[in-house]
Formats: structure tokens, C-alpha cells, sequence
């Protein structure tokens, strides 16, 4: 049994398969009805308005409809888009059993322990059939999936099989003609209604009490013992299955005149709860009280398979009505599972594919389509005939051998066996085809191709054993590892892939060496790309690329089961349950398309991908990697390719926007968007700031041009900084930017503004930049402030006017205040550079446009008059105007003279701001600031592979990865000193200008900065930990044995982080092995 999902929850009563989304109902016995994704594991939605447990429930087949019936004596109608109930439906005086949607007509049957069946319209929300004739509780009741027929089960040992034609007929083709309009009398018109109103009442009537002939009982199936729980109909032959409080399952028969029981099936050791036809083989499933859940063949009525649980009760089974999937309600949850699974055995070489098919080895030839079988296989032995089990898991073509043709088929048989297949190479041309006596057959847990004419075989008590292509052993190897369980292809000859529990290993058996091993989860299917120089490695959940000699490249981790995958060139495609991916080397991936079935992709080729589903058919999806190009693009710095598919290419998506900025290729992204807010975003990361202030001017926010004043500050143009804070009416950092640019005339109208806005704060402000003594005496007068406007005026000579303030104090008798003989004048300081503007931080070239210039030189391709460079071949004019058009239009829009009522400011400003654009631009070009370089830290943890470099570089995660990998340590809270004291003594920090941070010094090994491969100085050192060893044996001899205790433990934790700086000093580290000793000893002593 494959498990798909299980569920945890009160015990399940009722469970119901939706026929096209991967969905499923449970109904629990708390009353509660859960709607699962079983395929992602997620709770979707919960319905919670039954009174009591609830142990009927159905979905419809079109309908966004489910049905639910429970001890309440209720039947509800839920709509679960709408989340709701819609409906309730009244008429049962007992427990309901189970409800059921008839698949063609709008009618629910529901069984209940009042000993009826109704059948309910659910359209007109009304009752059409009341089916009575059981004698004690009906357990269950459902409609015929094609035919007008219900079976039923109850409690007086019989199972009873209904036929609704006439139900139907007088339903769905409506009344008869009888009581139609065609009287012409009057008269009788008005007796034919009497007599019809009164027969309808009489009928209805008999029908509650005794049942109407609209359903008859056609056949009365007896033979159990005890009361019968469960029958459900076969979806296409005529027959039915029984389980009841016997223990027995029993087979029935019928067709038009009679049905009679088939055989009885026994083998549960308490009631069977419930019983259902398998839905894709000749299987019947069963589950009982006794913890227990039984498959039996129907041809054989023999059990074939058992599965068990120690603790939970089994009450409920379903059948997927279109996929091979089986639900089992217990008493803590539920579970989806699987009998067999359903992966075709393939191969792919070249053109031609191998994959088995209804006992056949079968060949498919991509380019011509052509499909037929080779070589006939033997019949399966035991249960695997019963569709349980029955193919192969896995099949493995040998590309090393040219001359002939050479598969090996694993299957579970056996508890493991490998069938050897070799037949020459001009089979497939002739169309000859092979017997199934020339098969090679063993047991084994695995077996692969090694090379030309040997193969592998991992046996039963875990040896390698070497064979030539007659099945002959040829030498015998031990695995590395004793645990190993599976083998595969290792990309090249003479080599294997072994896996264990939690890691791979490139395994060599001539030599007996390991190559290589990679610590990956538990691995089910290893694929190679042609030149077997990258190989993926498929788990459950995951992918890991890797390299030749099993080196990881990176790693993927899925939510959903990954199915299967094949390389195109050097991206590699790979399915999941629902999507097509693509992953590359570098760990992008992305998704492709959606899937409505789960495919397993046979072979990749540009954009085609060749699969087989699990009905073995063939088919081909059509699927669009540019992405992915692009991304590979980007990765090899191919930018003339890279700018070819932004021309043409139909790239866009917030993915493809958050990757270039990932990547570092803001401009790129920048040509991606048409959002003014993102846009305004990249802009200002690639540091365009005419596209920023385009965007600015169309945004209108005063945030945006707040941001953008601060990135053209970073860049030293004070002109769009000034535009900035004039939108923005931030007075106070204009009065500042005009103070350090030297700009007396605009700090001037500033003090206008000030004076007009009535700033007091604003208007001394800007009299103390202007070094103007008396604007500023006059403020502090106004504001109240007459003791500071004395002395203001005292200190600047001002006499006549600190007469005059100083008779206003001695007037309101306020103290004369005393100033100091020493005081300076506060003058505004000089700026350095008067020029119109400053010299700008020149923004590089990006490298796309330098590659696509070198290109433009040297090659052939490239048309120079049409795509002169980065910014044209993107258009960058249809959406960014001149900053000199930005600016007129500003002024023809209204701004600064407009929002702050001054005549000439304005226009005097855009035009300042407009003279001097194409200066700017020109001093832009004198300076490019340096690229910043890689940090020591990260160079030292990239560089080497030591603990003690991490650590010093403070990577203490990486540092504790290595320690616990090399030397197996666990508790890293002793280290935590030695951590922190290599890390410390790493650097060393010299004092910088006054007003400035200090500077750090990263101390090196080998003195030399240059030095790309320089590695930290290590603060431990093998001649200091000597010393500390003598030390410790001195007071181990004196007996001071906790000092000498503590020494030895300093000791230890110190040698994992000691790097050898000679040979001798390497060999020196051995001395450790007889510290262990010593802290044993004292603690004992």
C-alpha cells in the first residue's frame, strides 16, 4: 500500500472522492465535515451544522454541489463555492446512513435506520420515492452507476436490488396523456381534475406508507448470517459486493431474471465494515473492525494482499471513480492510498525509447512515432497477476554497449528480482521480435549497468556482485557502507552510484575506493544529461544538480512529489504532480506550464516535451523556456543574447522584475515595467536619474520626490536636489543647500519667503546664513526675545540700535543683560566651490551596454545605425523626455512661483537649472567612483575550508558545520569563548580623522594584503599550546587537579581551531589523543 496522505481527527464516518479535483469529504462522527487537498495536504474548507456525527456524504459529478446526511435525521445541500448550506431536507424519522448523487438525473438517495430508502429531488427540494421492504436498519443504499438501479444493505441479513425505470420514466419524460388538456367537455374536464387531485393524494399517501411502484424490488440477494453493512454495484459488469457482521465478503451475480451469490470470501476476524470494487483492476477492497483492510482477486476470490493498523478500527471505504486511488476512514483520521504504483518502466537512448507495456517490451521512435513491441516477457508469478504489483519498477538500457541491445527490468517479485534482456541491434530495424526464453533472471535488491559486458547486482544479504551479460558472477565487492540498499548508473564506465540512508557515494569496485559522496536526502531516480557531465538526483521532495564527480551545484526543494525530469541541453526540466519546471545549475527555477494529470517526461528537446502519462500513452507538451534561456543568458554574461530576447521576447511578471534586481540588473528591469511606482524604484537603483524624475513629475508624490533629492544629492547634482525640495517645499534643507552652494540671491528670496510665511524660526535662520546682523536683531525683537536682540546688536557694533533696545528694557524695568568682552562675530561660512554645480558622481556604464558595444565592434550582426547602444536599443526615449523638457514643462505647469506667490522665482530657477544641465553632465564624466571589493570576511570563508578562518571571519554557523562533519561535534557551548576570541583577534582597529570612524585592519598569515588567497592570523598557535601542556603537567604532578583539569579542557577546545603551519607542527597535533586522559583522571581523583 502506497501512501498518498493521511489526516489526523475524531473518527471518520463518511468519505467521498470529487471525480476531477484532487479533493476528498470526510465526515466525522463530532458532526464536523472536512474538505482535504489530499494531493498538497491542506485543509481547504470545514461545514459545521449537523447536530450529532455525520455519516453519509457525496459529491456531486457537476455540479458545485455535496450532500451530507447524519443523525439529526437532516440532509443538507452544501454549495461549496458559496460555503454554505443551501438547503435542508426533512423527512427521515431515524439515523442517516449514507446519501448518494445519482450521476445523470437530480436525484439523492438517502438509506436511514427508519427502515426506508427515499429518493429526493434536490432541485425541487422534495421527496419523489419512498423505497420500504427492509425490516430493520438499511446501512447503505446507491444508485447504479449506468443502470436504473439501487442496491441496499440492512440489518435483516439481506442485500436488495432496486429498479427505478418507472421512477424514471414518470420523472424525467413527465405525466401521462391521460391527465393532460385534451378533454373538450366541461363536464368532464371538471371530474377528470376531481378524480386526478383526489388519486394524487391517495397515492402520495400510499406511497409514504407502503411505497409506490415507482421503485420495485427486483432481486433479494440472502445469505449471510448476521445483518449486512455494506453492498456497492460493479462500475461495468453485473455484479455486487456484500460485507457483513459475519465477517464474510460475499460475490453476487445477476442478470435480467435472476442474481445468485458467486463465492464467499472469508479471512476477517470481525465485522466487515465496508466493500467496494477497485476502480482499475478485477480487485475487491475491504475493511473491518479487526483493524484491518483486505484485497481480493475476483477471479481467484483469493486474498491477495492485507494491510493493518495496531490501534484504529476501520469503518469507511472509497474508490476514486476515475484515477487509481482508495480512501479508508479509521478511528483517528483517514488515508489515501495507492495498491501499486503507477510509474512506467522506461528507458531512453537517442532517439528511441524502451518502456514495458501489457507484457511487452515496446520501442518508440521519436522522430518517426513509430511504436511496437520487441521482445515478450514472462508472465508475473503469485500476487503480482492480480494488477497488484504486477510490472516492473524500473528498467536500465546499457548506453556503453554499440554493437547490441541490453536492458535489465527490476521488480518487486520476490522481494526483489532483476530479468537480463539482450537481443542485437538490428532488431529494431527488422521489426524482428525476441521470446521471453531468453531472459537472464536473478534476485537482487538492485541492478545496473557497470559496463560494456558487466553489470552490478547489490544481493539480498547487501554484496556487490559483478556479472557479464550471461548472468555469470565475476568477482564479489563489499559496499563502503553496509547500508547501502540501492545502485545506479554513475555517468561514466567501471563506476556506481550507491546509496544509503542519507547520502550518495561515487563508488568505484576495481579499486574499492570512493570517489566522491554527497550528503543528500534519501534519492529515488538519478538522471544524466547527454554528456553525462551533470546528473540530477531526484527525492521524494527534492532535486540536487550535481556535477560528474558528485559535486553539488545546487539544491531544490519541492512542496508537492516530483515525478520525473529529463535535461535539455543545460537546463533541466522536471514534473510535479500539477506544473512543468525548469531548474538550472545555479538553483533558478521557475515554472512552465500546469498539468491536469501527472506526466513522467521521457526525453526534452528544445521546446517539446516527449512523456508517458499512467496509462503508458505517448504524448507531447509544448512548452515555452524562455525564462530559462534568459536566466542562462544572464548567467554566462551573454548580453547581446540577453538584449535580443528583451527586444523580442514577450518576458514580463513581477518574477522576472525581482530576479534582475537580485541579480544586480536594475536597468535591465527597468524596461520591463510600465508601473510608476516599481518604475521610479529601478530607476533610482541603477542610479538613472532622468528616468526618476520623469516618473517623479508623473507621480506627483511628494515622497517620491523626496527620494529622489536624496539619490541626486548622493550624486552631487544640487540642481535636481533644488527641484526636489522646491516640490517638496522643504525650506529649511533649501536654505542649507543654498548656504553650501554660496547662493546669497536665493538665500535672500529664501528670507523673503520666510518673512511672507511669517517663519520666525525660518527668517533667523536664514539671516544667520546670510551673516545678516540686523534682520536678525529685528526677528528676535519681534519674537519677544529683546535681552538676545541687545546682544546680537552690542556684539555686532549695531550701537544706535542697542540704544534703542536697550531704553525698551530699562522702560518695562527688565535687567540690562551683560555681554562678554571676547565675543565673535557670526559670520557664514565660505563655500569651497562656487561653481554652478558640483562635480557629479558619474553613473559607469552598465555592462550590457559596454558588451554590446565590444560586440558592435567586432562583429557582423549587429546593425551600428540602428542600435547605436544600451539606451536606444530600449527605447529609453518613447518614456523618458530631456530634463530640459521636464523643466519647461515644470514651469508651464505652475511650481515654485505659483505655490509661494513670488513673481520671478520660478521662471529665474528653471532657467538657472536648464543653463547648466549640459555642464553637469560634462564634469559627470571627470569622476567615477571606485568599485567596492570583496570584503576579507567573505573572502576568507570562500577560500578556505578550515573552522578557525569561519570563525574568524564570524561565520560561526559555517565554522560549526565543519567541526561537526569533520570531528562529529555536538555541543558547540564550550567553543563559544574560542569563537569569540579568534573572531576578536582577527582585527585590529586604528583611530581615524577627527569627527570619523575608525578604521579596520584585518590581520593576515602571511602579512600580504594584495594577496587574493590571504588568510586571517589564528590567535591559537601550536608553540603556546605546548607551553600550556607543560603548565598543565606540572600541576598534575603537584596534585592541583581541578587547575590542572581546567587547563587540559582549555587545551582540547583550542585544537579544533589550530591551523599547522608545517609538517611538524601537524604531526605535533597528534598529542591530543592523550589529553582525553588526562581530565578523566582528575575528575576521578
Amino acid at each position: 500500500m502506497l501512501t498518498k496522505f493521511e489526516s489526523k481527527s475524531n473518527r471518520v464516518k463518511g468519505l467521498a472522492f470529487h471525480p476531477q479535483r484532487p479533493w476528498i469529504l470526510t465526515s466525522l462522527h463530532n458532526g464536523v465535515i472536512q474538505l482535504w487537498d489530499y494531493r498538497m495536504g491542506t485543509l481547504l474548507e470545514r461545514f459545521d451544522e449537523h447536530d450529532g456525527p455525520v455519516r453519509g456524504i457525496d459529491f456531486h459529478h457537476v455540479q458545485p454541489l455535496l450532500v451530507s446526511g447524519g443523525d439529526d435525521y437532516r440532509i443538507k445541500v452544501w454549495d461549496y463555492k458559496l460555503r454554505r448550506c443551501l438547503f435542508t431536507l426533512l423527512g427521515h424519522l431515524d439515523y442517516i446512513r449514507t446519501v448518494n448523487f445519482h450521476g445523470e438525473y437530480p436525484w439523492v438517495v438517502s438509506a436511514s435506520d427508519d427502515q426506508t430508502i427515499r429518493i429526493w429531488n434536490w432541485q425541487s427540494r422534495s421527496c419523489v420515492s419512498v423505497l420500504t421492504g427492509h425490516n430493520h436498519y438499511v446501512m447503505c443504499a446507491s444508485f447504479h452507476p449506468q443502470d436504473d438501479l439501487i442496491v441496499s444493505a440492512s440489518l435483516d441479513q439481506t442485500v436488495r436490488v432496486w429498479d427505478i425505470t418507472g421512477l424514471r420514466k414518470k420523472t424525467v419524460r413527465g405525466p401521462p396523456v391521460a391527465i393532460g388538456t385534451h378533454i373538450t367537455s366541461s363536464s368532464l374536464q371538471e371530474l377528470g381534475a376531481s378524480s386526478t387531485s383526489a388519486s394524487s393524494v391517495v397515492s402520495r399517501v400510499n406511497a409514504d406508507l407502503f411505497g409506490g411502484n415507482d421503485a420495485i424490488v427486483k432481486y433479494v440477494l440472502e445469505g449471510h448470517d448476521r445483518g449486512v453493512n455494506w453492498a456497492s454495484f460493479h462500475p461495468t459488469l453485473p455484479l455486487v459486493i456484500s460485507g457483513a457482521d459475519d465477517r464474510q465478503v460475499k460475490l453476487w451475480r445477476m442478470n435480467e431474471t435472476k442474481a445468485w451469490e458467486v463465492d464467499t470470501m472469508r479471512g476477517h476476524s470481525n465485522n466487515v465494515s465496508c466493500v467496494v470494487f477497485h476502480p482499475k483492476h478485477e480487485l475487491i477492497v475491504s475493511n473491518s473492525e479487526d483493524r484491518s483492510i483486505r484485497v481480493w482477486d475476483i477471479s481467484k476470490r483469493l486474498g491477495v494482499q492485507t494491510f493493518r493498523r495496531e490501534n484504529d478500527r476501520f469503518w469507511i471505504l472509497a474508490a476514486h471513480p476515475v484515477q487509481n486511488l482508495l480512501a479508508a476512514g479509521h478511528d483517528s483520521g483517514m488515508i489515501v492510498f495507492k495498491l501499486e504504483r503507477e510509474r512506467p518502466a522506461f528507458g531512453s537512448h537517442l532517439d528511441t525509447l524502451f518502456y514495458v507495456k501489457d507484457r511487452y517490451l515496446r520501442i518508440h521512435e521519436y522522430s518517426t512515432r513509430r511504436d511496437l513491441p520487441m521482445l515478450s516477457l514472462r508472465r508475473p508469478t503469485g500476487h503480482a497477476q492480480n494488477g497488484v504489483c504486477a510490472g516492473p519498477r524500473s528498467l536500465e538500457y546499457n548506453t556503453m554497449n554499440p554493437s547490441e541491445h541490453n536492458v535489465i527490468l527490476f521488480s518487486q517479485q520476490d522481494g526483489g528480482s532483476f530479468e537480463l534482456l539482450v537481443f542485437p541491434g538490428d532488431v529494431i530495424a527488422s521489426n524482428q521480435q525476441g521470446e521471453s526464453s531468453d531472459l537472464k533472471r536473478g534476485l537482487a535488491l538492485s541492478a545496473v549497468f557497470l559496463s560494456r559486458n558487466r553489470f552490478a547486482v547489490l544481493d539480498k544479504n547487501r554484496q556487490i556482485i559483478i556479472k557479464d551479460l550471461n548472468n555469470e558472477k565475476r568477482k564479489s565487492v563489499p559496499p563502503p557502507n553496509p547500508s547501502t540498499d540501492c545502485m545506479f548508473f554513475a555517468g561514466t564506465s567501471g563506476r556506481l552510484l550507491l546509496r544509503t540512508d542519507d547520502r550518495v557515494m561515487l563508488f568505484e569496485p576495481q579499486s574499492r575506493r570512493v570517489l566522491a559522496e554527497l550528503q543528500v536526502a534519501r534519492i529515488k531516480y538519478v538522471i544524466w544529461n547527454q554528456d553525462c557531465s551533470r546528473v540530477a538526483l531526484l527525492s521524494k521532495h527534492g532535486i540536487t544538480i550535481a556535477s560528474r564527480d558528485l559535486e553539488q551545484l545546487c539544491s531544490v526543494t519541492e512542496t508537492v512529489r516530483v515525478k520525473g525530469g529529463g535535461w535539455d541541453d543545460r537546463i533541466f526540466l522536471y514534473t510535479t504532480l500539477n506544473h512543468v519546471k525548469y531548474c538550472l545549475t545555479n538553483g533558478d527555477t521557475g515554472i512552465i506550464r500546469t498539468l491536469d494529470v501527472p506526466v513522467y517526461i521521457t526525453r526534452a528537446n528544445q521546446k517539446q516535451l516527449y512523456c508517458l502519462d499512467r496509462e503508458l500513452k505517448h504524448c507531447i507538451l509544448s512548452v515555452d523556456n524562455t525564462e530559462a534561456v534568459f536566466k542562462l543568458a544572464l548567467e554566462d554574461k551573454n548580453y547581446l543574447e540577453v538584449m535580443n530576447m528583451i527586444k523580442h521576447s514577450k518576458l514580463c511578471g513581477k518574477a522576472i522584475i525581482v530576479y534582475l534586481q537580485e541579480k544586480g540588473y536594475p536597468e535591465v528591469a527597468l524596461h520591463f515595467v510600465d508601473d510608476l511606482q516599481t518604475r521610479f524604484k529601478l530607476a533610482l537603483a541603477c542610479g538613472n536619474i532622468e528616468v526618476a524624475m520623469n516618473t517623479a513629475y508623473e507621480i506627483g508624490d511628494d515622497e517620491c520626490w523626496h527620494r529622489l533629492g536624496m539619490e541626486a544629492l548622493r550624486q552631487g547634482n544640487h540642481q535636481v536636489v533644488e527641484m526636489s525640495y522646491q516640490r517638496t517645499k522643504n525650506f529649511e534643507r533649501l536654505s542649507f543647500l543654498y548656504l553650501l552652494t554660496g547662493n546669497i540671491e536665493k538665500l535672500r528670496k529664501m528670507l523673503k519667503i520666510a518673512e511672507m510665511r511669517r517663519d520666525i524660526m525660518g527668517r533667523f535662520h536664514n539671516s544667520l546664513f546670510l551673516g545678516d546682523a540686523t534682520e536678525r536683531t529685528r526677528v528676535l525683537e519681534e519674537a519677544g526675545q529683546s535681552p538676545l536682540a541687545y546682544v546680537t546688536a552690542v556684539s555686532h557694533g549695531m550701537l544706535e540700535e542697542a540704544g534703542r533696545i536697550k531704553e525698551l528694557l530699562q522702560s518695562a524695568g527688565r535687567p540690562i543683560p551683560i555681554v562678554l568682552h571676547n565675543s565673535q562675530l557670526m559670520q557664514p561660512p565660505t563655500p569651497i566651490l562656487r561653481s554652478d554645480n558640483w562635480p557629479l558622481l558619474a553613473i559607469p556604464k552598465s555592462t550590457f551596454r559596454n558588451s554590446y558595444e565590444d560586440q558592435s565592434e567586432h562583429g557582423d550582426t549587429v546593425d551600428h545605425t540602428s542600435s547605436p547602444g544600451w539606451d536606444a536599443d530600449l527605447d529609453l526615449d518613447e518614456h523618458d523626455v530631456k530634463v530640459d523638457e521636464v523643466e519647461a514643462e515644470s514651469d508651464e505647469v505652475g511650481g515654485w512661483g505659483e505655490d509661494l506667490d513670488i513673481d520671478d522665482a520660478a521662471n529665474e530657477d528653471a532657467d538657472y537649472a536648464s543653463s547648466n544641465l549640459k555642464a553637469d553632465e560634462a564634469v559627470s564624466r571627470t569622476y567615477i567612483v571606485p568599485v567596492a571589493g570583496i570584503c576579507p570576511e567573505n573572502r576568507w570563508c570562500k577560500n578556505s575550508a578550515h573552522a578557525a578562518d569561519h570563525a574568524a571571519a564570524g561565520s560561526f554557523g559555517s565554522s560549526m558545520n565543519y567541526l561537526n562533519r569533520q570531528i562529529s561535534i555536538v555541543n558547540f557551548s564550550p567553543m563559544r569563548g574560542r569563537f569569540l576570541v579568534l573572531h576578536a583577534a582577527s582585527k585590529s582597529s586604528v583611530p581615524g580623522l577627527p569627527l570619523s570612524s575608525s578604521y579596520e585592519i584585518a590581520m593576515l598569515r602571511d602579512g600580504n594584503v594584495a594577496n587574493g588567497s590571504c588568510f586571517p592570523r589564528i590567535a591559537n598557535s601550536m608553540p603556546q599550546l605546548i607551553d600550556a601542556l607543560r603548565n598543565s603537567y606540572r600541576l598534575f604532578q603537584k596534585g592541583n587537579f581541578q587547575a590542572s583539569r581546567e587547563r587540559f579542557h582549555h587545551i582540547l577546545r583550542c585544537i579544533p581551531l589550530i591551523i599547522a603551519e608545517s609538517r611538524s607542527h601537524a604531526n605535533e597535533v597528534g598529542f591530543s589523543s592523550i589529553l582525553f586522559s588526562f581530565p578523566l583522571v582528575c575528575l576521578v581523583i
